[in-house]
């Protein structure tokens, strides 16, 4: 791995982000009282529910396809439980490209029906996410289409410029509670803060049912591990991959784990003291604060809402229990 291509100077990471607000202003970083209040510690909430898609990958989409775009495959494919899906089909649309995502069996309706309102042909395949990225491999190389990872070099820089505006939004801040799905968000947290020269804890967020990020920082190696979550799906990562989680390895303070329960709670949490909705992934953070409350006294803390896209049949239970 060339690390230097996904810890990119300010300057590279300042260019990826002009690509981003070609197309959507900078999202708000708030600090609500009732949250603060609740959670006893002074907490920035980073409103990546506030995209064009309800979450933060947009951003790596479209600096990917703009480098893409200057010589256009035929056609994309990828494999996604939602919001990566979203990212492609916002940005190949663009740009002109025809786009092919891949789900498994059971996914996310309303993220599905959200990625064919964009003009992506969605294919179902496969038990979880591993099993649908094979497949797309294999499309890609039977039809002649270009694969769109989930993690890369390009994609960093995009959901980088999340990280650039909070931290440059607040300088004092202490620490920053990170999802990690695949590691693009988190490790364009960690090219952010090197970029800037500031010296934030970046603590990542996992599910306790899909710990394979976890176990393989505790490892020092690459452990796959079995996931059973049942409302993190953006969390739903059974093998890791080796370059974001090396950059983990020498970047990041620690990971939490979250379970469902501490999950839900959280995105109630979020909603009765913010009245934004969180999905999953994107209340797994606030749950690991809730959690870590005790070491975070008279810290500053900076926490990813990293998106929004609940199912209404999903939500509506959590937030009625």
């Amino acid at each position: 791995m060339n690390l230097s291509e996904y810890l990119p100077s300010l300057a590279q990471l300042e260019a990826a982000a002009q690509i981003v607000y070609a197309v959507m202003p900078p999202t708000p970083q708030y600090n609500w009282p009732v949250l603060s209040q609740a959670l006893g510690l002074d907490i920035w909430l980073k409103h990546e529910n506030h995209t064009p898609i309800g979450a933060f990958k947009i951003r790596g989409g479209l600096a990917y396809f703009d480098d893409l775009s200057r010589h256009p495959p035929l056609g994309v494919v990828s494999a996604t439980r939602g919001n990566h899906g979203q990212s492609i089909g916002f940005a190949a649309r663009k740009h002109g490209i025809p786009a092919t995502v891949v789900v498994p069996r059971g996914n996310s309706i309303e993220k599905n029906q959200a990625m064919r309102a964009l003009g992506v042909h969605l294919a179902e395949h496969g038990e979880d996410f591993q099993a649908a990225k094979e497949h797309a491999q294999a499309l890609a190389a039977q039809q002649n289409l270009h694969m769109v990872p989930s993690f890369h070099p390009l994609l960093v820089r995009g959901v980088a410029s999340y990280s650039l505006e909070l931290m440059q939004a607040v300088p004092s801040l202490d620490v920053l509670y990170v999802p990690i799905g695949l590691g693009s968000g988190i490790c364009g947290a960690v090219a952010a803060r090197e970029a800037l020269g500031r010296k934030v804890d970046i603590v990542g967020v996992v599910s306790a049912h899909a710990p394979a990020y976890a176990r393989s920082f505790q490892a020092k190696s690459l452990v796959e591990a079995p996931v059973s979550t049942q409302i993190a799906d953006g969390l739903a990562c059974r093998v890791p991959e080796p370059d974001a989680l090396d950059i983990i390895q020498r970047h990041v303070s620690r990971i939490v784990e979250v379970t469902d329960h501490e999950i839900k709670e959280a995105m109630r949490l979020c909603f009765s003291s913010t009245h934004n909705v969180a999905e999953g992934a994107g209340a797994a953070p606030l749950a690991a604060v809730y959690k870590d409350r005790p070491r975070l006294k008279r810290k500053q803390v900076g926490c990813v809402l990293s998106g929004g896209n609940v199912d209404r049949l999903l939500m509506g239970p959590v937030l009625s229990e």
